[in-house]
Formats: C-alpha cells, sequence, structure tokens
C-alpha cells in the first residue's frame, strides 16, 4: 500500500469547483481503477491537502491513464494557482477510525 499527500493553493472563487471534481476523479478511481480512497482537506494556511490511498503505484499510474475523467482533472487544473510537489508517505502507525469521517 501507498500514500500519496498532494497539496495546491487553490483560487478562492473556484474552490467549489475543485472540491466538486476531486470527489468525481475520486469516486471514478474507487469505481473502475482500484484505488482505496482519498481525502481532501483545507488546511489553517489557506492550502489544499489531499491524501490518497493505493495498493501500490503502478496501480496509480495506471488510473491516472484513464480519460474517462480528464475533464474533472481539467476543471480541477484550471482551480489552482500553485501546485507543490507530490510526497509519497509509508504507513508506520495507523490509529485512524472512518467511522468518524463524514463522506460527501
Amino acid at each position: 500500500m501507498i500514500i500519496v499527500l498532494y497539496k495546491w493553493r487553490v483560487d478562492p472563487q473556484k474552490e467549489a469547483t475543485f472540491i466538486e471534481n476531486w470527489g468525481v476523479v475520486t469516486r471514478h478511481y474507487l469505481e473502475h481503477c482500484g484505488s482505496l480512497g482519498s481525502r481532501l482537506h483545507r488546511g489553517s494556511d489557506g492550502i489544499f491537502y489531499g491524501y490518497a490511498k493505493w495498493p501500490d503505484n503502478e496501480t496509480r499510474e495506471r488510473a491516472f491513464l484513464d480519460v474517462r475523467v480528464e475533464l474533472a482533472r481539467l476543471h480541477m487544473q484550471d482551480s489552482v494557482t500553485e501546485t507543490f510537489p507530490v510526497t509519497f508517505l509509508e504507513v508506520v502507525a495507523d490509529h485512524l477510525t472512518d467511522s468518524s469521517v463524514p463522506h460527501e
């Protein structure tokens, strides 16, 4: 399993579009591409943080080639004013429970 952390500065006028399309892409990846899900957060610093879980990097890379959500990805890109480098994380301790997270 891999965890990938994404980080963006989003145009305040386009936050709703970004959030909506993050959900479109995530649901598609869950239903069709082997994703293990994601979370999107807005930090107190105004930065958006996305956390995605994948079985392996090969599955993630194949999902990114799926053109069926290309329009949603383009809407997300159009909302972003700054993209930060992606960080790959190794889980060394896991104490999260999914039941405490509200779903869309």
